[in-house]
């Protein structure tokens, strides 16, 4: 999956939980991307998170703090 797919899907999230306070929005986009997501989507978001350029909302962005990082092997 392309970077830019990640982001779209994420934001997506982030649009779903808009109306909540920031905080809450945040805590509730992690938790439906470590339910609902592949580990490995999970990992490259985590980096995709990283990267100033990368084209996600700041609520992402602050969720991805909150977001468990998958086990490395």
């Amino acid at each position: 999956m392309t970077p830019e797919k990640l982001a779209y899907m994420a934001n997506q999230i982030a649009i779903a939980f808009a109306r909540l306070p920031a905080e809450e929005a945040e805590a509730a986009i992690a938790e439906h991307i470590d339910q609902f997501w592949d580990p490995r989507m999970r990992a490259r978001l985590l980096v995709l998170a990283e990267a100033p350029d990368a084209d996600l909302s700041d609520r992402v962005r602050g969720a991805a703090a909150l977001i468990r990082r998958p086990a490395t092997a």
